[in-house]
């Protein structure tokens, strides 16, 4: 099949996506870069695309990648250019290839990016055929060493695919840089530097221009200039303008302006490109914090991987707004993007809902980090990886991450490694006493390698701080890695935040990974020197699994469906300024009662033997609690009385409602309650859209949920759900959410977990009525329609 670029292409615009009818091949062949080669057997899929996810669970995999495989695969496109692009220059551009890629245009080799997570463009125009002669792409992707993360990965192009058509003079990709140096509530100062490249041999004149606009598309103000760029040169041209009562970008005013750059020749406009613009100003206080806008503000921040459990690494949009929508809902205003660079639509939105986001480059350095093959610290390691390619590729790949990343008003910092210096692991040093291992490299290469990598950051973007993860601060505080940092992450080690405040008086310090529980929270909150935190995680990902048959990690708030988990609400509890009250059960213990692990230990179902002490823990943001069973009251308790964050009554069972009412100044501001279920009777279907786009992209999150004949969710029904869909539409992910569930994700059944399931549907070309069933034996059915246009 041949793409082709159509006659009516308004040349204007200057990138179109290219993610439509590729062929793939799971497998190697030495001559599927060749013109000639017959790939009529190959199989027609859309990018993006992630061909791991596509195959069974295996326990011969690595627990670290999720027991799912690698191996290569082939991607070819066909395609012809019509005439009027002629004369053109024509970019390739990839958001992400995992990993390993080669690319070929009519056999002419383009190049090799090794790193799976960097986006890159390859310039097509010197090989390219126009008119009617076609014109074959062809991309290997070498992913045969799958035990090569610590995380699941995925495999594939599984990020989107562009082309970008500029004049031969031209705007660089990522060759706009905003940034606000001077703000204040009457005045905002606009600088913008532009890189512009001329591929003529003769000296061309231009003129730049530069149109500020409002959240509606508005014109606010607006500059130009006459410039001459030489031959066969490139340029930096600057300019600065002043924008009056500037709206100020926050969190809770996530405001965004945008930036239209036009280039004119002649006065034909040859090339523009959009950016956003967030104003807001931000500074990192040794003793007092972080500030926004001259305010103070804590991070309240999750750490989160690039996967959805059945979509694998290839994330349809609407999934993340979904989940960014949630996160926001609990009060979470920052984003740790662990441990690598993220597809850059993630980012747009970050911008449009106003997280705070941490952008991170590497998980590891030099030296490879053990990645476990049967479980968490079980069996021999696997030391592939990104490591034997940091030498060559790390300063290419983390100035790509900047350049195309600098101009998002939600990124506050750059992080250039994760855990780098985890003991022994690679590195070590004596001060690790009886745990040092003298065969590893010594530690204080990390603080040599630490000062280039922020020297390269600071080259392509001197705005922002330089950060890092640190695992082992106590081996750290031997080098200068800590030195090399503008602002200093420590994971899980808040024990060490007075004494190192205290120790090192120049170090601003803040929670790059941290637990979950009360007192981590506490340890931000009393201490105004710490900026925040980054609980670990966000969300559940596939991948650093603890041992089969536990296939995914389970510490997020949100489950691999996106359904919230307890832990959803106990950090909405502290972080979240909307009223709000949730209770569930949880095992009864003598020892530290109140100190309940929200993340393992409490259930949201109301259940027991009749006339059985169980306890019930209840979280809340509101100064007390009254609990009602049955309607009767069980009293009244106050939020200050219980020091870990949790409130708990123990009450005898009874079959039916128990409901948990929060109070502010003795008036009711807001319930949550659990019922008793009965059997397994019925399932319901909820959508939550009725309508999709006919653009092969626009995507419905249907919930099926397991209920009784008075409605009440049963939470440990876990009945086979077999789905079918009718319709231009496709089911593109059946996911319940369950770590020992092996079920193919390809299949059109699968199990209920906690009484749930999540139907991905993604809309085709046409435009129609998708009808999607849902059936159980014993069960009534159940049915929804979503319309196409």
């Amino acid at each position: 099949m041949s793409n082709v670029l159509t006659q009516d292409w308004n040349l204007s615009v200057k990138s179109r996506m290219f993610n439509f009818d590729w062929k793939f091949l799971k497998g190697d062949n030495s001559d599927a870069y060749k013109i000639q080669f017959d790939d009529s057997a190959w199989r027609t899929l859309d990018l993006p695309h992630d061909w791991s996810i596509e195959s069974p669970f295996k326990k011969e995999y690595a627990s670290s990648t999720g027991y799912l495989p690698g191996g290569i695969g082939w991607y070819r496109k066909k395609f012809t250019i019509p005439k009027n692009i002629k004369g053109k220059k024509l970019f390739i551009q990839f958001d992400g290839i995992y990993k390993n890629s080669e690319v070929w245009i009519n056999e002419h080799f383009l190049g090799k990016r090794p790193y799976g997570y960097s986006s890159f463009h390859y310039d097509l125009t010197p090989y390219v055929n126009f008119e009617t002669k076609e014109n074959v792409l062809a991309i290997k992707v070498d992913h045969s060493d799958f035990a090569d993360s610590r995380w699941y990965p995925g495999s594939g192009i599984y990020r989107n695919v562009f082309i970008n058509i500029t004049d031969n003079v031209y705007i660089k990709p990522y060759g706009v840089f905003v940034t606000t140096p001077n703000i204040s509530t009457q005045e905002a100062e606009i600088h913008i530097q532009t890189s512009v490249k001329n591929d003529f041999q003769d000296e061309a004149t231009i003129q730049i221009e530069h149109h500020i606009k409002d959240a509606n598309g508005k014109e606010v103000i607006s500059c130009s200039s006459i410039e001459k760029i030489p031959a066969n040169d490139e340029l930096n041209f600057e300019h600065s303008v002043f924008l009056e009562q500037p709206n100020l970008w926050s969190p809770d005013h996530p405001y965004l302006y945008s930036v239209e750059t036009k280039m004119r020749k002649s006065g034909e406009v040859i090339d523009m490109v959009t950016t956003p613009l967030g104003v807001r100003s931000f500074h990192f206080d040794v003793d007092s914090g972080f500030f926004l806008n001259g305010k103070s503000l804590k991070l309240k921040g999750v750490c989160i991987h690039h996967d959805a459990g059945c979509l694998g690494a290839a994330v349809p949009e609407k999934v993340w707004h979904r989940r960014l929508r949630l996160l926001k809902e609990a009060g979470v205003n920052a984003i740790r993007m662990s441990h690598n660079p993220p597809a850059p639509e993630l980012l747009d939105m970050c911008d449009s809902y106003g997280f705070l986001v941490q952008d991170e480059a590497f998980d590891e350095w030099e030296f490879p980090k053990n990645k476990w093959v049967e479980g968490w610290n079980r069996g021999e390691p696997s030391l592939d990886g990104y490591a034997s390619e940091f030498a060559e590729w790390a300063e290419t790949d983390l100035k790509d991450m900047v350049l195309r990343d600098r101009n998002h008003p939600s990124i506050i910092f750059w992080s250039i490694g994760n855990e780098i210096d985890y003991p022994n692991d690679p590195y070590s040093h004596p001060v690790l006493e009886e745990r040092y291992n003298a065969e590893k490299p010594e530690a204080k290469r990390m603080g040599e390698i630490a000062k280039r990598l922020a020297s390269v950051v600071k080259h392509y973007d001197p705005t922002r701080p330089v950060t890092a993860a640190l695992a082992s601060v106590i081996m750290s505080n031997e080098t200068e890695f800590p030195d090399a940092l503008d602002v200093v992450g420590y994971n899980y080690q808040e024990f060490r935040y007075i004494e190192d405040h205290k120790k090192y008086p120049n170090r601003v310090i803040y929670g790059s990974e941290n637990g979950r529980n009360h007192d981590v929270w506490m340890a931000v909150e009393q201490n105004d020197f710490i900026s925040g935190q980054f609980i670990w995680t966000g969300i559940d990902y596939l991948g650093e699994a603890r041992g089969w048959p536990v296939r995914h990690a389970t510490p997020g708030m949100l489950d691999l469906a996106g359904f919230k988990k307890p832990l959803y609400y106990f950090k909405q509890s502290e972080w979240s300024d909307h009223d709000m009250v949730y209770i569930g059960l949880t095992p009864i213990k003598e020892e530290n009662p109140g100190q309940i692990y929200w993340d393992h230990e409490v259930i949201c179902a109301w259940k027991g033997n009749e006339g059985e002490i169980v306890r019930v823990a209840c979280c809340t943001n509101c100064p007390e609690v009254e609990l009602l069973l049955n309607g009767e009251s069980l009293g009244v308790k106050k939020r200050k009385d219980f020091p870990y964050g949790t409130i708990y009554w123990d009450v005898p069972y009874a079959k039916g409602t128990i409901k948990a009412i929060g109070k502010r100044n003795g008036s009711i501001c807001c319930s949550f309650e659990l019922k008793t279920a009965d059997d397994p009777f019925k399932l319901e279907l909820l959508s939550d859209t009725n309508t999709l786009k006919a653009n092969k992209q626009d995507v419905a999150h249907v919930e099926v949920q397991i209920l009784d004949k008075n409605n009440t969710l049963v939470y440990d029904a876990d009945n086979l759900i077999d789905c079918e869909i009718e319709g231009p539409g496709e089911i593109i992910g059946i996911e319940c959410s369950n770590p020992i569930s092996h079920q193919n994700y390809k299949e059109t059944n699968r199990k209920a977990y906690n009484g749930k399931l999540l139907i991905y549907v993604k809309s085709t070309n046409k435009a129609g009525t998708i009808t999607l069933k849902t059936s159980s034996v014993g069960l009534e059915s159940s049915s929804v329609e979503i319309n196409v246009d």
